[in-house]
């Protein structure tokens, strides 16, 4: 019997998972490495140490299921998105610490661009919104900013990529320069219409065509490892989850509540612009099938809202009190919580909101707090969603959830009630790493197609709205206050 071996490359940690043909996990091998901070709003990693720690969970996990290397059918690889790596081709060694997603040194640059007035025109070959997030204006840094760099990408001694791309170079012992579709569509370089690096970016940009990987699909096989084993499947982190949860039909939504929330909608085989403030990006292109986009919608803290709960005001000693103290009140006593504590993202994208506990009265106690801080995830989740449901013009059916806050009953209850939809948690949930599986195992024909695939996926629990229309609509009605106290609280002029 053959397995399928998954690589989850995430912010923190490196992770592989050997999955069953029945889509079941075998074993799991983790690995946390350094996170650089070399100034105030600077974050990197040591791109060689991610693959040292990627290649080291693999060998444990493929171990640990009692296996060889000869029973893995293929790799799929997923990845934290936007950190960007630049390396020699020859030596193989990166010219830079890798600068991470979360890395913020490129917000002058990016306001440049938006005096520019390129915001229109880049949003619609790219999708995105002008933000330092995306991996272009990190690669516009290094290039500029490491001796030599720009002179020597010119001549094509360099080589650009995401995580997906770094990894796999060093698989194939630098045989293969690729991504796909899902990662390329978060540099800011790549025109999801016409599928291809886009000319006039580059110009923007100023990145030299010689430095990026070639596009390839989410799903084929792209080359071997030394023990012959096919590389088969590569999708960013978020998208990966989309496939995972098996949202192969446009309408169908995923959110994943971790340290902030993400959500994505498949739109099917066109992009959809949206006029809401969301992105528009590539979800998957399986082999030589078409493109199939998504929006998505990004809340920077949620889960995180807990460990400032737990850290922070010191009302929990763990993070699983949180529901126990939430429940310890009926309702939240007219206190809200919008945990802008990082500005807010979609739909808003207000850099300068801050934090705030509003309703706060002397009969108010830390149970209410809890509750504000469970509640406000919620909120914030509803708000994307509605955007989707207008940009897409498709009406949400089920949610499916996936993350560290779906054990929460009380969070996952409240926010079927919110959205009046059902919430869908599934009964595996390591869905980002699933996700990569299930490509690159379609790849390989160890599973025949998305119809097997969508076989695979249980429910473990469904949580059902139960909340009355006008409590809902109050709820929200209050919730909207507290977001407007919280916006624009700092002036723009104090951050500078």
């Amino acid at each position: 019997m053959k397995y399928i071996l998954a690589f989850d490359q995430g912010t923190t940690s490196s992770r592989a998972i050997v999955f069953d043909h029945d889509g079941n996990i075998k074993s799991v091998a983790q690995k946390e490495f350094k996170q650089y901070f070399p100034q105030p709003a600077w974050v990197e990693h040591d791109a060689n140490e991610i693959w040292a720690s990627q290649q080291g969970v693999a060998t444990e996990a493929v171990t640990r299921a009692g296996l060889k290397m000869k029973d893995i059918a293929a790799i799929g690889i997923t990845n934290q998105r936007e950190t960007t790596v630049l390396w020699d081709r020859k030596t193989g060694q990166p010219i830079h610490r890798a600068i991470v997603w979360q890395d913020r040194r490129t917000a002058g640059f990016c306001d440049q661009l938006k005096k520019q007035g390129l915001t229109g025109d880049i949003q619609q070959r790219t999708g995105l919104v002008i933000d330092a997030y995306f991996s272009g204006s990190k690669l516009r840094w290094l290039l500029d900013n490491v001796d030599g760099a720009r002179a020597r990408a010119e001549k094509g001694e360099l080589a650009f990529g995401t995580i997906d791309s770094w990894l796999i170079w060093n698989l194939t012992n630098g045989k293969k320069h690729i991504t796909d579709p899902s990662n390329a569509s978060r540099t800011m370089l790549y025109n999801i219409t016409t599928n291809d690096w886009d000319n006039e970016l580059l110009r923007i940009f100023n990145v030299p065509r010689a430095v990026l990987p070639a596009v390839v699909s989410s799903s084929e096989v792209y080359g071997e490892t030394d023990e012959g084993v096919p590389i088969a499947g590569i999708a960013g982190d978020q998208q990966a989850a989309l496939f995972g949860q098996a949202c192969t039909q446009p309408g169908m939504v995923k959110n994943t509540y971790g340290t902030g929330c993400f959500m994505l909608m498949n739109t099917g085989d066109q992009p959809v612009p949206s006029k809401n403030n969301l992105l528009t990006t590539v979800a998957w292109r399986l082999g030589k099938s078409k493109t199939q986009y998504a929006l998505e919608g990004s809340v920077f803290i949620a889960g995180a809202i807990v460990q400032w709960l737990r850290d922070g005001l010191g009302i929990i000693r763990h993070s699983a009190e949180v529901e126990s103290l939430a429940k310890s009140v009926p309702d939240n006593g007219g206190v809200y919580l919008v945990s802008a504590f990082a500005g807010l993202g979609a739909p808003h994208w207000d850099q300068y909101a801050r934090g705030a506990i509003v309703g706060l009265t002397r009969g108010a106690t830390a149970g209410h707090i809890a509750r504000a801080a469970l509640e406000g995830m919620a909120f914030q989740v509803a708000d994307v969603l509605n955007c989707m449901e207008k940009d897409s013009g498709i009406k949400l059916k089920e949610l499916r959830v996936d993350g560290g806050a779906c054990v929460n009953n009380l969070l996952m209850q409240f926010q079927s009630d919110i959205l009046n939809v059902p919430v869908v948690c599934p009964a595996v949930t390591e869905t980002t790493a699933m996700g990569a599986a299930y490509l690159a195992g379609l790849a390989v024909g160890y599973w025949k197609d998305q119809a097997e695939i969508a076989k695979h996926w249980k429910s473990d629990k469904v949580y059902s709205a139960a909340m009355d229309a006008k409590a809902r609509t109050e709820l929200t009605k209050q919730w909207d206050k507290a977001l407007n106290r919280a916006k624009a609280w700092v002036d723009a002029e104090s951050t500078d």
